[in-house]
């Protein structure tokens, strides 16, 4: 018999059945479980500052088929989904007028807005004499098994590797049941239908042919992606030589939807790895994988550390800086049509399809901040509002970072948009899928547009089908006769670094 008769399990960003302690928590306890997913409807309002749509409609629909994923894997295993279109603490109080409940299990979530949603609910159980059973489950390393109290957490990445990966131990996956638990007998056939986007107000994306994520939503894509990523077709074998492309699906794991909203288990990933390692090779690419999880888990446990810091104009650092507004610029950053075609290719890319390169989301940052010098928050907003795998410590903590006011150890990094150009797209392929009216210019002038005579423009008149543009940044210069040369293509690439698990990217909150 289970210690409770009856266990809801809150599910929020931990949409899968592998390795779920909330899940088993509940199962183990109890002897009926109600799973329950809300369609919170304020993740369907505007962001906090700049009032911007908050969710997307291609991370809206990628919910949707997670959700509905989850949904199919329960009910196989015995099981079912609530789904309700409520603000979670309403739900409780639905669905406890129709089954009474002993304990919710849920896992436990770091910023201020889920924090909020959290207390609600804590509070409805307090009045209720229900327990509610906070389990940690988001990172890869658990944050009871770091070498200090996750409050010390160093401020550098590397410091914060070196110590996990010397001196903790990632905990192996759960091992989760045949068939789960029953839901409760009162309970069968009150869930709702899965929302449609335009029952969210949101019109149905179409996808690009072009786009770099064409994958679905939901835990089966999740781990049929792990596995054509690494026994398929092998590419991880090539992923430290590869994460910095732009163009296709392979270049990178495009893990990090489905990490977002827990469909995949970052400790899978770990021992599927580990597996592949011993099995077929071991090499540097391997390793960077894992080293790309320990940004995710760094950038969770920096904002446990600085807490809302993370969200204001200073950052984590808490820097006096005097940012711009001006929204006419912002808006031609948005819109790509900043007239740095690099820029622009990364954006209309993001406007397309809900998904950016990490070497683009880098590149984007720094221009916004460091040539624009606009407000970074008007960024990370934009890239919540937009982004398929928008997560909000890793949102956050890189656009914290890409501004100077986070955990960046180099004073004022700025990234050279003609260099990375020059250096990531030397004959300019990614910038013609997507600015197409620039598809006519030869060779990698096309980088720099504005330095080229009229008869080398391919027809383009600057100014009017593709805009001058809005800065150039002095530095641009010692690149640009290389902009002019095709035996720049063959140049060797810029060992720069990047992460792909997110510049990674969250909600704005101060």
């Amino acid at each position: 018999m289970g210690k409770f008769k009856n266990c809801l399990v809150w599910l929020r960003n931990d949409l899968r059945f592998h390795d779920n302690e909330a899940l088993l928590w509940a199962h183990e306890n109890a002897e009926t479980i109600t799973p329950l997913f809300c369609f919170d409807p304020r993740m369907f309002a505007t962001t906090h500052r700049y009032q911007f749509p908050k969710t997307g409609n291609f991370r809206s629909k990628f919910l949707i088929e997670c959700v509905d994923d989850l949904n199919r894997t329960i009910k196989a295993k015995g099981s079912g989904l609530i789904i309700l279109s409520k603000r979670p603490e309403e739900a409780l109080a639905f669905i406890r007028g129709k089954c009474k409940f002993e304990a919710i299990a849920f896992q436990k979530e770091i910023t201020k807005e889920e924090i909020n949603v959290e207390r609600e609910c804590e509070n409805f159980c307090l009045q209720n004499n229900i327990t509610f059973q906070a389990i940690w489950g988001s990172t890869l390393y658990h944050k009871d098994d770091l070498p200090y109290d996750v409050k010390s957490t160093p401020d550098t990445y590397t410091q914060f590797r070196k110590d996990v990966e010397t001196r903790s131990k990632v905990r192996t996956e759960k091992r989760m049941p045949e068939k789960l638990k029953p839901l409760p007998a009162e309970l069968v056939g009150i869930s709702e239908k899965i929302p449609l986007l335009q029952d969210l107000k949101l019109e149905e994306p179409n996808l690009h042919a072009n786009s770099a994520f064409p994958f679905n939503g939901g835990e089966t894509a999740a781990l049929h992606r792990l596995k054509s990523y690494l026994w398929d077709t092998q590419a991880v074998e090539k992923y430290k030589i590869t994460r910095n492309g732009l163009l296709g699906s392979e270049y990178s794991t495009k893990l990090s939807p489905w990490l977002a909203f827990g469909c995949i288990s970052p400790r899978r990933i770990f021992y599927e790895i580990r597996k592949y390692e011993t099995e077929r090779v071991k090499n540097d690419s391997t390793y960077w994988v894992i080293f790309e999880l320990l940004w995710r888990d760094y950038f969770r446990f920096v904002a446990v550390k600085y807490g809302n810091s993370l969200f204001y104009s200073g950052g984590i650092k808490k820097m006096k800086y005097k940012w711009t507004e001006d929204m006419e610029q912002f808006k031609k950053w948005a819109d790509g049509k900043t007239g740095v075609p690099f820029v622009d290719a990364n954006m209309r890319e993001l406007l397309q399809t809900g998904w950016m390169s990490n070497r683009g989301r880098q590149n984007v940052a720094s221009f916004l901040t460091k040539d624009l010098k606009l407000d970074w928050r008007l960024g990370a907003e934009w890239f919540e509002y937009l982004l398929i795998d928008y997560d909000v410590c890793s949102n956050y903590g890189n656009w914290n970072y890409s501004a100077g006011i986070g955990n960046d150890p180099r004073a004022d990094r700025k990234f050279n948009m003609i260099k990375q150009a020059l250096d990531y797209d030397a004959e300019g392929e990614f910038i013609k899928l997507w600015i197409p009216e620039l598809v006519n210019i030869h060779k990698t002038g096309i980088h720099a547009p504005w330095t080229l005579r009229q008869g080398e423009l391919g027809g383009v008149k600057l100014g009017i089908d593709y805009p001058n543009p809005m800065v150039t940044a002095q530095e641009w210069s010692r690149h640009l006769h290389k902009s002019k040369s095709s035996d720049w293509a063959a140049a060797s690439k810029s060992k720069q670094k990047g992460h792909d698990f997110y510049f990674k990217p969250n909600t704005s909150r101060k």
